[in-house]
C-alpha cells in the first residue's frame, strides 16, 4: 500500500514511524520540497504500536508473540498475565484494550517488533535496533517512565547483570524499571508480584510529574 505524510507531522524518521505501525518501507521515501512523504510500505505480521503525547507510562515487551500479532492485542494470550496485573494495579480499566489503555495514560511498544514463538529467536542485532527505536519514542514522547517488561532485551544490550527494579541510567532521557515477563511459561513469578512491579513502575512514572 501507498503511504503519504505530511513532513511536518512526523518528528521521527519515517521508517521509525512506520515500523511501529506495524508495516515496513518497501521503497525509498519520496517529497517535494516541503510537500507530504509518500512511501510504499508492507504490512508485517506484528503489533501496532499504541502510543501518543501525555503517555504516563510506555510499556514496553520483549517482542510479539506470534500469536499477539494475530490477534493484535499486547500480551493477548490467555495465560499471559499482564493484563490481569495491569488491572489490579490500577493501570487500565479494561482487559486486553490497548486503545483503552491508552486513554488511561498507559502506551504499548515492543523492544522487537518482528513476532515469534519464543524471544529465544530474537537476535542481539535485532534488540540494538530495537533499544534505539524506543530509544527515540522515549525522547520525542517524553512518557513519565519507560517498563521494560522481560529480562532478556535489557540484558542483551544495557546489562546482563541487571535485575528487575528501577534502573541507573535513562532511556531517551527517561527513567526506567525492568520487570520480569509475565507468559505463562514464568509460572514462578506469580501474579501479585507482577502487580507490584507494575504498580511500582506507575509510581515511578507518576513521580516525574
Amino acid at each position: 500500500m501507498d503511504l503519504t505524510v505530511p513532513a511536518a507531522s512526523l518528528g521521527r524518521p519515517m521508517a521509525d514511524l512506520v515500523n511501529g505501525a506495524g508495516f515496513t518501507v518497501d521503497s525509498a521515501p519520496t517529497a517535494a520540497l516541503g510537500g507530504p512523504v509518500r512511501a510504499r510500505v508492507v504490512r508485517e505480521r506484528t503489533l501496532a504500536d499504541t502510543i501518543g503525547p501525555g503517555m504516563r507510562l510506555l510499556i514496553c515487551g520483549v517482542n510479539p508473540s506470534i500469536y499477539s500479532a494475530d490477534v493484535g492485542v499486547g500480551f493477548g494470550r490467555p495465560g499471559n498475565r499482564f493484563w490481569p496485573a495491569a488491572l489490579a494495579a490500577g493501570l487500565v480499566t479494561v482487559d486486553r484494550e490497548p486503545a483503552a489503555a491508552l486513554a488511561c495514560g498507559m502506551g504499548m511498544t515492543d523492544f522487537v517488533k518482528r513476532a515469534t514463538r519464543t524471544a529465544a529467536e530474537v537476535t542481539r542485532a535485532e534488540y540494538e535496533a530495537g533499544f534505539a527505536r524506543v530509544s527515540g519514542i522515549a525522547e520525542w514522547l517524553r512518557p513519565g517512565a519507560v517498563c521494560f517488561v522481560g529480562l532478556s532485551g535489557w540484558r542483551t544490550v544495557v546489562d546482563r547483570h541487571a535485575v528487575a527494579g528501577r534502573q541507573p541510567g535513562s532511556v531517551g532521557g527517561r527513567p526506567v524499571y525492568l520487570m520480569a515477563s509475565t507468559s505463562g511459561l514464568n509460572a514462578r513469578m506469580p501474579v501479585g508480584e507482577l502487580t507490584e512491579h507494575l504498580a511500582a513502575a506507575w509510581n515511578l512514572a507518576s513521580s516525574q510529574d
